[in-house]
């Protein structure tokens, strides 16, 4: 039976949510500041209440930024989110709070459900979708079916990719050093004082310093994907985020080291998400079913 969903994408700066009908079609939204000096998440609660009301929906998916214990049903740590909450961020706590049946997602893999059901990745089975911004995250749907196992993976970002560095005791991973945090650290170290979408654009404008840093940031993030390639094998990868979404920047890049590092099995299609923003809140449509949960 196809079910209406609330969807909630909760985020240490901004709440989003959606109703959600179950072909992933947006039918109502809200967006708030996250309430930070709550002691517990019951603004989350009240816009989960709002969303359903007169709506006939009994379920909702929250999405987070952090680590998901799936046998137990609760966040294990959040760095982004309000520390106090952690403790109330379970599917029982919600469940009881708001009425509805609640399920806790991963923020990338959410989106990975939205992205392969309903967005860039819905002509293939296996898809892998990486979000390169402020960090850098996957989730992997394999035979349309999420990838995980107790806890919450596809955390590429964390992998490493400079051994001399890490073994220095440095950051070697692919996070610290392709992410678009690491571009702004290494862009400022050169005494550019650009900064997210300004620096994006000296990039296009071809200033080489910017140039040189950006693509040498994103060559590191597409080792990861590389990795990851190896390991799952997808027929696409889906990249989304601040960064990853500069198409025109990104996805040449990418698309080279796929192409002659990774699998030779067949092609592998890089292209960036279509749903945007929305693909965690879309995916929530999906979400039961990409997981095998039945309630």
């Amino acid at each position: 039976m196809a079910h209406r969903v609330v969807a909630i994408d909760l985020g240490g700066t901004n709440i989003r949510a959606a109703l959600v009908e179950p072909d992933g079609t947006i039918v109502k939204r809200d967006r708030r500041p996250t309430p930070r000096q709550d002691p517990t998440p019951s603004g989350l609660v009240e816009m989960v209440l709002n969303m359903a009301e007169g709506a006939e929906v009994d379920r909702a998916v929250i999405g987070l930024p952090g680590v998901v214990d799936h046998e137990t049903e609760r966040l294990i740590s959040a760095p982004n989110l309000v520390q106090e909450w952690i403790p109330n961020l379970t599917d029982a706590w919600l469940t009881a709070e708001s009425g509805l049946s609640v399920s806790l997602a991963n923020d990338a893999d959410l989106a990975a459900v939205g992205e392969a059901t309903f967005g860039a990745g819905s002509d293939v089975r296996d898809v892998v979708y990486v979000t390169i911004s402020t960090g850098i995250g996957a989730g992997i749907m394999l035979n349309r079916t999420l990838l995980r196992g107790r806890y919450s993976g596809g955390e590429i970002g964390h992998t490493i990719v400079d051994r001399t560095r890490a073994f220095a005791g440095g950051d070697g991973t692919v996070e610290g050093l392709g992410s678009g945090t690491a571009i702004g650290e290494q862009a400022s170290a050169a005494g550019i004082e650009a900064v997210g979408a300004e620096l994006t654009e000296l990039v296009r404008q071809g200033d080489a310093e910017a140039v040189s840093i950006f693509e040498d940031c994103i060559r590191t993030a597409a080792l990861g994907i590389v990795n990851l390639c190896w390991l799952v094998s997808p027929q696409t990868v889906v990249i989304g985020g601040g960064v990853g979404m500069n198409g025109d920047l990104v996805l040449p890049i990418v698309r080279e080291l796929v192409a002659s590092h990774g699998p030779a099995i067949e092609p592998i299609k890089v292209v960036n998400a279509s749903l945007g923003d929305d693909a965690g809140l879309v995916g929530a449509a999906a979400w039961w079913e990409a997981v095998g949960r039945n309630g």
